[in-house]
């Protein structure tokens, strides 16, 4: 009989504070640039994009402060620092297009997840966003606490 293959896990890494802390307008989709034993630390889940956020210099965009644990199996000697910057591959245009909304709107630009896609690649969804004051944090809790309790009262009255 043939084996069975394993199950293909969904290796998506989500970043929960950024919806918290920002209103998400626009998103967009862009490669990263990892090296090897990066790629084989994200397969066992050893990555965290928590406080982590988008700057352009020179043209470039870079994302900060990504935490991606060292992998077992490296050899000693080569490890990548956890928390270095990672280029994160854009066309010109979405460059541009991204750096006018910085500079004018002073809106911030966030990474909402990290996923393996279809053709196996690494790819990171970032948005651009806009703080949120802390009222506008107590309604969104209010409006979730009110949804779940609904939720929850439907589901126990039938």
């Amino acid at each position: 009989m043939a084996k069975k293959k394993e199950e293909k896990k969904n290796l998506v890494f989500k970043n929960k504070k950024a919806f918290h802390d920002f209103t998400i307008m626009e998103s967009m989709e862009a490669g990263i640039v990892l090296e090897g034993s990066e790629v084989k630390a994200m397969r066992e889940g050893r990555a965290n994009l928590k406080d982590s956020f988008v700057r352009i210099i020179k043209g470039e965009v870079f994302l900060f402060n990504m935490h991606i644990s060292h992998l077992n199996t490296a050899h000693v000697t080569y490890r990548p620092d956890e928390r270095r910057e990672r280029k994160l591959l854009l066309h010109n245009k979405q460059i541009a297009k991204l750096f006018e909304k910085v500079t004018k709107d002073g809106i911030s630009i966030v990474p909402l997840k990290m996923y393996f896609n279809a053709k196996n690649k690494v790819k990171v969804q970032i948005a651009t966003a806009q703080g949120k004051k802390l009222h506008d944090k107590r309604e969104d809790l209010k409006k979730k606490t009110m949804q779940r309790e609904t939720q929850i009262a439907i589901k126990n009255w039938k």
